[in-house]
């Protein structure tokens, strides 16, 4: 993918420490976003995610597999990326991402370097079993 003079793209990755990609979007602790100029200059910055929650006996939080409240949540701090490489989501995130205008990416690869290298070569390949069924 070639970027036009003075865009910069954004990639999105959910993390939990800021080098490995998340096995499971709604169970990250953070998204860590490269941001891609035209020169090819790299530069990261850390964004808060809204955190998933699940019913428990006599609580009040939302329940387990209501995702039509939290989908669009989850993806407010990333609305301004192109790119979403994760580990894996379920369903209903997929279905958010990709109507947010997310191009959405589910790589074997574990480390953010590892897999924005290979983006930036257009080598990423992106795995479709890795989307959970609820």
């Amino acid at each position: 993918m070639e970027l036009k003079l003075n865009q910069m793209k954004k990639i999105a990755f959910p993390t939990d420490d800021g080098e490995t990609i998340s096995r499971h979007l709604g169970e990250s602790q953070f998204y860590l976003v490269a941001l891609l100029d035209d020169a090819g200059n790299i530069t990261f910055e850390r964004r808060e995610k809204p955190r998933r929650t699940h019913l428990r006996e006599g609580s009040e939080h939302e329940q387990e597999g209501d995702h039509t409240q939290r989908g669009p949540a989850l993806f407010t701090p990333i609305l301004d990326c192109q790119v979403l490489i994760s580990g894996g989501l379920g369903q209903p995130a997929y279905d958010h991402a990709l109507a947010q205008g997310l191009e959405v990416i589910l790589p074997a690869q574990k480390n953010i370097t590892d897999a924005l290298d290979a983006y930036r070569a257009g080598a990423l390949v992106s795995d479709m079993r890795r989307v959970h069924k609820h």
